[in-house]
């Protein structure tokens, strides 16, 4: 992949608030939801958070198949990355992730049993742009 593609890849992931999250639920369909990106270590590993009672992390609990979907409708460029999702319950990762105003859903705070971190780690990707799919290794980015 040359390296102009590649950095149309990093912008677009790096430019995104927020991207729509994907599993699998107890009846085998996918199931859509948009999350708030909170922290990445890099293109390979985004982390968000939710309540620990949500379908989502039920989801995740039973089948860790994940994909996040980036996309920027302005341009007509999308991001699919696949791979798996953990969900985190240790305070060292609930600590990373804590925002001001999650008291609102979490009222103990970070040792709220109810909340917990999503982790996931990209396998590989497809970038559309242009008409174009590239599909890739997530390790041909990184």
């Amino acid at each position: 992949m040359n390296r102009e593609v590649k950095n149309e890849i990093t912008k677009l992931r790096k430019n995104s608030r927020s991207a729509f999250v994907s599993s699998v639920d107890e009846n085998g369909y996918p199931a859509v939801k948009g999350m708030f990106i909170l922290e990445h270590d890099s293109m390979k590993t985004i982390y968000f958070s939710t309540n620990l009672s949500s379908r989502r992390a039920k989801h995740f609990m039973s089948n860790p198949k994940a994909a996040v979907y980036f996309c920027n409708t302005e341009e007509v460029k999308g991001l699919l990355l696949q791979g798996t999702m953990e969900v985190l319950t240790d305070r060292e990762h609930k600590k990373m992730l804590w925002r001001d105003g999650f008291e609102i859903y979490y009222p103990k705070g970070i040792d709220d049993e109810d909340y917990c971190v999503f982790r996931f780690t990209a396998e590989k990707g497809n970038y559309y742009h242009g008409l174009n799919n590239i599909n890739f290794l997530i390790d041909e980015i990184i």
